[in-house]
């Protein structure tokens, strides 16, 4: 029986964790309350102030700055690559235990709360916001070029393996990338909801850190957040870019190149900017919505155009492959595949994991009203239903091509950013449906933007969630601006570039990302204990 506090007459375990949220937690508001919460933030103040350096110093030595950013990707890909690999793993295998165990019945924003969205709502924006731009981009291009070799081949299995090339791509889009972002979401959401801290990554570390989440250790954590988030989503607005003025070279005959690329991130950056001040409800939900018609309306159409027996074989040979190579591929110890495990599963863990503050809060910000149950379901399992079912339709669609001899796919992929044009070339309509692509990747990109200038603005103000307009502004500019130093710098090997940004901001941040289970499993486990005794 627990021990009783006899002036409360509560048992000391439930006074032990009330003092830990309550009294501890009053005094770490004043301190936030102290500091302001605007566009004097400490964070905004050492993040702007970087990236602004990043950018200038960026245009006035380019080839310094693109053997530096190379140079990184390299080392770090080889150095950590084990410490991405394995943190992939735990987080998997934490979202798994938090469906499984008990913590699950746990309702976000506490018992009696309400989701603020519809289920459809909620899933067309947590899957716009996650990877619409990626799945645009890497749908055709990344199971073919592993088909044809011309990306190096999972496991040294050769080319002409489909199963490999799918199995591989579904990895790179599956349990491992949603777990990540289950870690983030579920964590701002908790702390937030539930315990009544601002949303904003310092606050999910309070069961470890306490108090000083207020001071530098927060600031510090907060700023790699906002950098991580930043150059995730560069590099996600930079492929963007490209696909998009490949597609419109591809459909329309104009210059595909860096200033074509560049004029559609001023255009949707602007665009971006008036849907980013008309806020969640005006802007992202209403653009999300719309996406997620449009790219269900090529979905199906790419099933039945490529014909839906062969759709339901590619789907099947997804499955059996992804299920056959995920663990031999979340192997990190005596990898004998050197040039695809760093070029390739390094740069995606470390992009979504830059990415994990960005769609982690937006996911949170809508999940209000659910378990944690229903919610890590949702996040993890949901999804990767859908990209079997996108990577089965546009990547076997376009092995298939590969396998008839079929169009320009079959002799490899010469420019990732028109494999998914080349596709649809071989198909009816490819003028509607190559247009009705390039709109999907620009509203993708302005979902993307839009989503991440609204994450970045909260964690700059301290977790407000209405940020001052002047600076949601800021940031939906900087990030156009940051994406487009990434393609200029790179030169033709942008895609470097754009890689380098985000596996060099992902790095400090899995570590991060580590430490934040270990505090939401202390965290979870209290709250089970308060509803236990009804203190909840």
């Amino acid at each position: 029986m627990s021990e009783f506090d006899e002036q409360n007459q509560k048992p000391k375990e439930i006074r032990e964790i009330e003092q830990i949220y309550d009294t501890d937690y009053e005094v770490g508001q004043d301190n936030v309350e102290a500091m302001g919460m605007d566009i004097h933030h400490p964070v905004f103040a050492i993040s702007s102030t970087l990236i602004v350096l990043f950018v200038v110093l960026s245009l006035i030595f380019p080839d310094t700055a693109n053997s530096t950013l190379d140079s990184m990707r390299v080392w770090i890909g080889e150095t950590f690559d084990w410490l991405f690999l394995t943190a992939g793993n735990i987080f998997v295998l934490f979202c798994l235990a938090l469906i499984i165990l008990p913590v699950g019945k746990i309702r976000l924003g506490g018992q009696d709360a309400k989701p603020e969205f519809s289920v459809l709502s909620w899933f067309a924006m947590l899957f716009a916001a996650g990877m619409g731009i990626g799945l645009m981009f890497w749908g055709v291009a990344e199971p073919v070029g592993y088909f044809t070799e011309w990306y190096g081949t999972p496991l040294n299995v050769g080319g002409g393996d489909a199963q490999a090339s799918l199995g591989a791509t579904m990895y790179h889009w599956g349990l491992h990338p949603w777990a990540i972002y289950g870690v983030v979401a579920c964590s701002l959401a908790f702390f937030c909801y539930n315990k009544g801290m601002p949303l904003t990554i310092r606050s999910t570390f309070y069961p470890l850190l306490g108090d000083r989440v207020w001071g530098w250790f927060g600031h510090l954590i907060d700023t790699l957040a906002v950098l991580a988030t930043l150059f995730g989503l560069a590099t996600s607005l930079g492929l963007g870019a490209q696909q998009a003025a490949g597609g419109m070279a591809f459909l329309f005959g104009i210059d595909g190149g860096l200033m074509t690329q560049v004029a559609i991130i001023i255009g949707v950056t602007a665009i971006a900017v008036v849907s980013v001040v008309r806020g969640i409800h005006g802007g992202v939900r209403l653009l999300s919505n719309i996406n997620m018609f449009v790219a269900l309306a090529l979905l199906l159409f790419t099933m039945v155009a490529g014909g839906l027996i062969a759709f339901a074989a590619n789907a099947g040979t997804t499955i059996v492959g992804y299920i056959q190579y995920i663990l031999p591929l979340s192997n990190p110890v005596g990898r004998e595949d050197s040039t695809f495990y760093h070029a390739w599963t390094i740069f995606f863990w470390a992009w979504w994991i830059s990415w994990s503050p960005f769609v982690g809060m937006f996911i949170a910000r809508v999940s209000r009203g659910r378990t944690v149950r229903e919610f890590m379901t949702a996040v993890l399992i949901v999804p990767v239903i859908v990209t079997i079912v996108w990577m089965s339709a546009f990547g076997g669609g376009g092995i298939d091509q590969v396998k008839e001899g079929v169009g320009e796919l079959a002799g490899g992929i010469g420019d990732s950013s028109l494999a998914l044009f080349q596709m649809l070339a071989e198909m009816p309509f490819t003028s509607i449906t190559s247009f009705l692509a390039i709109v999907l990747v620009l509203v993708f990109f302005i979902t993307s933007s839009d989503s991440g200038s609204l994450v970045i603005d909260s964690i700059t103000a301290g977790g407000k969630l209405d940020a001052p307009v002047p600076q949601r502004i800021f940031w939906a500019v900087t990030e156009g601006a940051v994406a487009g130093v990434l393609l200029a710098v790179g030169g033709d090997a942008a895609l470097n570039a754009l890689q380098a940004g985000a596996v060099s901001t992902g790095l400090p941040f899995t570590i991060v990302l580590l430490f934040m289970c270990v505090s939401l499993g202390k965290a979870l486990n209290h709250e089970l204990t308060l509803i236990k005794h009804g203190h909840a």
